[in-house]
């Protein structure tokens, strides 16, 4: 690795360049670990504007861009995941709602995002906003995406493609049968969590919800990451934020922060990753830190 350069630390902005320096350095040209089976990450959080969406796309792109073999599922209505991807979700196009409610199979939604070769996309269409009224009434209303993954995941192996390391499931901002679906999905749950006040808000009502889907759905799930989102230093709410973070779940929580970020924001609007739109910009830095920390943890090493 190169050596770090020596640089003047002593303001805010000077520290900001000597640690992004460090992370570039640090992560250049790095191979990401394979892990010894699929990982399925539920990405949830009910508060909405906390960075769900981003931070699922961002590390599926930094993983991807590491040599991993990534699939994301938009589960959410408004296809956010899919705009940032690059991925066309007009409404129509075969998506998570043939799935759900249609039965399709979910190999024949499966698109390529144009980024990056390795990194699978199933979107979300309009179409999925009446699908938790339409879902009530189905057989096995809650068990659709997790059989339909399973069988993709099956199917893949008898075809000789190469195994998917990840799997995220972006929910949507709601606890809802599309996040129950989401969540007997995923064997882990991935909560991002904003350096903002009211931050913990409604954070007992998601894990009671966690508690019941491990009770009686998915006995496999449990939270093993939480990544704390829109971190700025320079305020003291942001650091009492992680203080308690870190002093609940401080074994799940990545030692990686994601800061606020114009470069962030603006990615999707050009329907792109930060990742892809801004590689050396610091939240494109950070994503990549903590996608590489997120995939070096074994899944059980929480």
């Amino acid at each position: 690795m190169s050596s770090i350069p020596d640089i003047d630390d002593s303001t805010p902005l000077a520290a900001q360049l000597a640690e992004d320096t460090r992370r570039r350095l640090t992560l250049q040209g790095l191979q990401y670990p394979r892990p010894d089976k699929t990982r399925i990450v539920t990405v949830a959080n009910q508060k909405g504007g906390v960075g769900k969406t981003t931070s699922t796309v961002n590390l599926a792109a930094a993983m991807a861009q590491g040599g991993l073999n990534v699939l994301v599922i938009d589960s959410d209505p408004q296809g956010n995941a899919s705009t940032a991807l690059g991925i066309d979700h007009r409404s129509g196009v075969p998506s998570i709602y043939d799935v759900l409610v249609e039965e399709r199979p979910l190999g024949e939604t499966v698109v390529q995002c144009p980024e990056f070769p390795n990194l699978l996309v199933v979107p979300a269409t309009i179409d999925l906003s009446g699908a938790e009224i339409e879902l009530v009434s189905l057989v096995s209303r809650e068990t659709r995406l997790r059989r339909a993954l399973d069988q993709y995941i099956e199917e893949r192996e008898n075809q000789g493609l190469s195994r998917l390391d990840y799997v995220f499931v972006d929910c949507p901002p709601s606890l809802g049968l599309l996040t129950v679906n989401a969540f007997v999905t995923g064997r882990e749950v991935l909560i991002p969590i904003q350096c903002e006040y009211y931050a913990l808000e409604g954070l007992s009502q998601l894990l009671k919800t966690i508690e019941m889907i491990q009770s009686h759905l998915n006995r496999e799930l449990h939270v093993s990451t939480i990544l704390l989102t829109m971190y700025d230093g320079r305020t003291n709410l942001a650091q009492q934020v992680v203080r308690e973070v870190r002093e609940h779940f401080g074994r799940q929580t990545l030692e990686t922060s994601i800061p606020r970020s114009v470069r962030v924001s603006e990615a999707p609007s050009y329907g792109q990753t930060v990742v892809s739109y801004e590689p050396t910009s610091t939240g494109a830095l950070a994503y990549r830190q903590a996608a590489f920390e997120m995939a070096s943890k074994r899944q059980h090493d929480q």
